[in-house]
């Protein structure tokens, strides 16, 4: 039997990545909350898994070799799971593989990045930066038209198949409302495509389970 992955997270759309793919992969896990309001991430023991000191991480007992294997980055984790997992949650045909894989580097170094930097200037910045608001709302807004762009006549964002890009981008865009609270702020009816995709994909048993490990503690 397989050992168990360890899963060290929070229930923030970078730690929602990871656990969605967990349990849309179907591998063993066990999860372990990281409450990051608290510093638990600056703990010696959190960094020798992670030394950069983010959420989420995880450690394969059973990494290459049979040997034990701590992987951090949001983006490297779903690759190495995927990879584990025999390729799923990517396309076997390489030419859907690389769209699949373009979109993933595509949330990882701009909705997350933009989404967050929006998060924090709408919602927890402790004085209200009108530049910052704004910046980073058209941002939000711009990405957001490229998505549902991508999404006509798509069930998902390569095509008929969920992939890693699912993965990584859903938790971000509903975020925006069950985080930030800021749906009519960012329009974010108007995304229709972007709307209809986000509830397809909360819709999958797996990744509805996989939203709510790690939860914020109380």
């Amino acid at each position: 039997m397989a050992k168990a992955i360890q899963l060290y997270s929070l229930a923030t759309p970078n730690g929602q990545k990871v656990s969605v793919a967990l349990e849309e992969l179907g591998l063993a896990y066990e999860a372990h909350t990281i409450d990051i309001r608290k510093g638990d991430q600056f703990s010696d023991e959190f960094k020798k898994i992670n030394p950069n000191s983010k959420i989420p991480a995880i450690v394969d007992p059973d990494g290459p070799g049979g040997k034990p294997l701590a992987v951090f980055e949001s983006g490297a984790i779903l690759l190495y799971l995927s990879e584990k997992a025999g390729g799923k949650l990517l396309p076997s045909d390489p030419t859907q593989k690389w769209e699949a894989l373009s979109w993933l580097f595509w949330q990882i170094g701009g909705v997350g990045p933009m989404f967050g930097q929006f998060g924090h200037f709408h919602k927890y910045a402790p004085e209200k930066i009108e530049y910052g608001i704004n910046r980073y709302k058209t941002e939000v807004k711009r990405l957001l038209a490229v998505l549902e762009k991508q999404l006509e006549g798509r069930d998902y964002i390569i095509g008929s198949e969920y992939t890693l890009a699912d993965v990584a981008t859903f938790p971000w865009v509903r975020c925006l409302d069950t985080g930030y609270n800021a749906a009519d702020v960012v329009e974010l009816d108007s995304f229709k495509n972007v709307k209809d995709w986000v509830a397809r994909c909360e819709a999958r048993p797996a990744s509805k389970a996989g939203l709510n490990v790690t939860p914020f503690p109380k």
